[in-house]
C-alpha cells in the first residue's frame, strides 16, 4: 500500500492565497483530505502557514502538482511518499 501526502509552506499567506486556492480547486480531483494551520489568530494572524493534503490517484499527478506549487513565489511544496 503507498500513501501520497503533500506538505505545503508558505511564507506570505495573505499575498499567496489567492494563487494557491485557485491551483488547489484545480487539482481537487486528487486531494482527498485537506488540513491547513497557521500560527496566532485575531490581532496578531500570523503570514506563514502550514497545508497538509492526503492525495489520490498517480504519483505522476501528485508530482506534476508539487512543480506548480513550487512555481509560486513564497511557497514550498514537498511530496512525501509511505509505502508498506
Amino acid at each position: 500500500m503507498r500513501k501520497d501526502y503533500l506538505i505545503i509552506l508558505v511564507d506570505l499567506r495573505k499575498e499567496e492565497a489567492v494563487t494557491i486556492q485557485k491551483i488547489l480547486t484545480e487539482w481537487g480531483c486528487f486531494i482527498k483530505t485537506r488540513l491547513g494551520l497557521h500560527d496566532d489568530v485575531l490581532a496578531n494572524c500570523s503570514q506563514a502557514g502550514t497545508i497538509f493534503l492526503e492525495l489520490v490517484g498517480s504519483k505522476d499527478k501528485h508530482e506534476e502538482l508539487v512543480r506548480k506549487l513550487n512555481l509560486v513565489k513564497h511557497v514550498t511544496a514537498k511530496l512525501i511518499t509511505l509505502e508498506i
